[in-house]
């Protein structure tokens, strides 16, 4: 009996990556899917996809090399902390790695030709095939007719008058293919990636001057507002009960945690606790004041507790809200 060709899908569980599975399939190859998680990026939007394919789904985290490409990629990065070119390279090896050690024939993935202007052009998508390492054995369905013939289209593996050539910024073709397809649950487009967001990207590039950082400190910066207070201290001030609560999670030893006495306020989380100054937490207290709620016209002082347990208050200090054109000068970004 003729062995079942197999081929190995880039998964990040959006329409795009579900067709592209979907038109494979079609022609009868089997598919096995793999998904990258970091901080950044994760498998929460595949979870909710998943479903709708007939696929085993590989988890591979790339954390760690993800981190040493963002101190210094290659092909640069985006607008903001993205290095879509080196992280998207960074996937096809892993995928083709995957793909050698499950006996599969080529890679495909849901890109489509001009839908990102940094990773998915022509000069892109040929760096990325070359540096993988398997140039010629990754397949575009979605795009395959307006590039070049790849190793398995060639050899008969797959029916290129089956692919497509979709191209740009518009989704409309995807989603009449989803109609006819009857998929009806994927989620809306999206970017998905923390690095693409501005506001994230220069809280993870402040995070970077400190000589070590944690993984949980990165995770740390989808919270709250942040305030630099020294070169390796920070302060992370929450915006509503859930974020308080969440920041309550990421308290450890040597970290020290504010809120108000006697008013409705944040918690307010300073991390890198071990060269604390008695003026560092004055200026804790002063920025927590400043969030409580408070009558704002009356600049009248308020009680702040601090804790270096959850359990267990140090004491509590009286402190004005922190002005505001200092408050500017320390905050990161909210």
């Amino acid at each position: 009996m003729k062995n079942k060709i197999k081929a190995v899908a880039l998964f990040s569980g959006g329409l795009d990556s579900i067709l592209a599975v979907k038109l494979i399939q079609k022609q009868g190859i089997e598919v096995k899917g793999v998904n990258f998680i970091t901080p950044f990026f994760g498998v929460e939007k595949t979870c909710l996809t998943i479903k709708n394919l007939d696929m085993d789904l590989e988890i591979i985290d790339i954390t760690q090399e993800l981190l040493k490409i963002l101190r210094n990629p290659k092909h640069g990065l985006g607008k903001n902390m993205n290095p879509c070119i080196d992280c998207h390279t960074l996937m096809f090896k892993k995928a083709g790695e995957y793909m050698t050690r499950i006996g599969a024939s080529f890679i495909l993935s849901g890109e489509v030709l001009g839908e990102r202007p940094m990773s998915q052009n022509r000069n892109s998508l040929s760096i990325i095939e070359r540096e993988s390492g398997f140039e010629g054995r990754i397949l575009r369905p979605l795009s395959a007719l307006l590039l070049t013939e790849t190793i398995p289209e060639k050899k008969g593996l797959v029916n290129r008058n089956k692919l497509l050539d979709i191209s740009g910024r518009s989704r409309k073709r995807q989603m009449k293919l989803a109609v006819e397809m009857g998929i009806e649950d994927y989620p809306s487009p999206a970017g998905g990636c923390k690095l693409t967001e501005p506001i994230f990207a220069r809280r993870l590039g402040d995070l970077f001057n400190q000589e070590s950082f944690s993984l949980e400190e990165i995770e740390l910066l989808k919270l709250g507002r942040h305030f630099r207070l020294s070169r390796d201290i920070k302060l992370v001030v929450g915006r509503n009960k859930e974020e308080n609560e969440k920041i309550k999670e990421y308290f450890q030893e040597g970290d020290f945690l504010f809120k108000a006495k006697n008013l409705k306020g944040p918690v307010s989380l300073l991390k890198k606790g071990t060269n604390v100054t008695n003026q560092l937490i004055d200026k804790s207290c002063q920025i927590t004041a400043r969030y409580c709620d408070r009558n704002e016209e009356e600049n009248e002082e308020v009680s702040i507790d601090y804790y270096r347990e959850l359990k267990g208050m140090i004491k509590s200090r009286k402190v004005k809200p922190l002005i505001e054109e200092e408050l500017e000068s320390l905050r990161i970004q909210d």
